[in-house]
């Protein structure tokens, strides 16, 4: 797969390039008489990665690429302001600057987002000040999603107010077991009014949604309410990002573009740690909607530790030699 047909290694496309989406009335007509084949999405998403090889330089910049995609995470009970600004360190300049100048970036690339609570935003804006990176904030009572509406809407609007430029809600899980649509589309739309000028991703939290019907369901709901972006999951329930759930997620986005002309963004989120993940749902998107899709401003990666490894198989790239991941160290 090459990258003749894409923008230069180093480019990316800011939010702005992007309309948002106003949302759509509730329309069950659109989803639900839904049917999703289980063994024909997990036939489909298993066979990605084997049709697809990329190698040697389309690699590389493929690796690249992925890097400028990074929600660079951390959602941790002792979470610091010192943390936080290793953490934002490392997001300014993700590789060694000797890697940067083997691989002959014209630019230095940095990751898409630095995403952390809402008490850590205002540090984490303070050290990206300048960057040009947004930070992104969890909020809504993450990862349960169960505390009262009100409670919800305050913390989006104070993670907002401390200079959050995305957020990050979680849905009510129970409205999607209960098929209770209206309610789940009337909570989403507030999130989305309080969210302002910052752009919402919507958390489904795949793995507590039972089928990939309902997974379907949700993602059509939550783009109808007004979210910029879906995103699988919190990292925290015992099933997050697999590629059947994320070929579901990305036809429903498909769909709702072809409904409504919008572009929706897609954030996998959870287990995926290394350069292969990266790749496989880059190959996901690139298969499903196009080379589009590759920019930060339309896909997004929740991860951390994957970046470790993908400026470990860069430096092979460069030196053909595999250091120790202790070169590599996050933050």
């Amino acid at each position: 797969m090459k990258m003749n047909e894409s923008a230069p290694v180093g480019a990316s496309y800011g939010f702005a390039s992007v309309a948002r989406n106003p949302g759509a009335p509730l329309t069950l007509d659109w989803f639900e008489d839904v049917q999703v084949n289980l063994s024909a999405a997990e036939r489909r998403a298993a066979s990605l990665p084997a049709r697809r090889s990329v190698k040697k330089n389309y690699q590389a910049a493929w690796l690249v690429k992925a890097l400028q995609c990074i929600d660079l995470t951390t959602l941790a009970g002792d979470d610091t302001p010192g943390r936080v600004h290793r953490l934002c360190a490392k997001a300014r300049r993700p590789l060694r600057d000797d890697i940067v100048a083997a691989l002959g970036l014209n630019d230095i690339p940095t990751v898409g987002a630095v995403c952390v609570y809402p008490a850590m935003v205002a540090p984490a804006v303070k050290a990206l000040e300048g960057s040009g990176i947004p930070v992104a904030s969890v909020a809504t009572g993450f990862p349960a999603g169960l505390t009262p509406l009100p409670q919800r809407l305050a913390e989006i609007r104070y993670a907002v107010d401390q200079g959050a430029k995305e957020i990050d809600i979680v849905i009510h899980r129970a409205q999607v077991l209960l098929q209770d649509w209206a309610a789940l589309y009337d909570e989403v739309a507030a999130m989305r009014e309080a969210c302002g000028g910052a752009h919402m991703k919507a958390i489904l939290a795949t793995g507590d949604l039972k089928t990939l019907r309902n997974v379907y369901k949700a993602s059509m709901v939550a783009m109808q309410a007004g979210a910029d972006f879906i995103k699988t999951s919190t990292g925290k329930e015992d099933v997050n990002a697999t590629l059947p759930v994320s070929l579901t997620m990305v036809r429903a986005l498909r769909d709702y573009g072809e409904l409504t002309g919008f572009q929706i963004g897609f954030k996998p989120a959870g287990g995926l740690k290394t350069a292969k993940d990266a790749m496989n749902w880059m190959i996901l998107m690139k298969e499903e909607l196009g080379r589009r899709w590759l920019e930060p401003d339309l896909f997004r990666i929740g991860a951390s530790s994957m970046l470790a490894d993908i400026e470990r198989q860069l430096e092979h790239h460069v030196t053909g030699r595999y250091a120790s991941t202790t070169n590599q160290p996050l933050a």
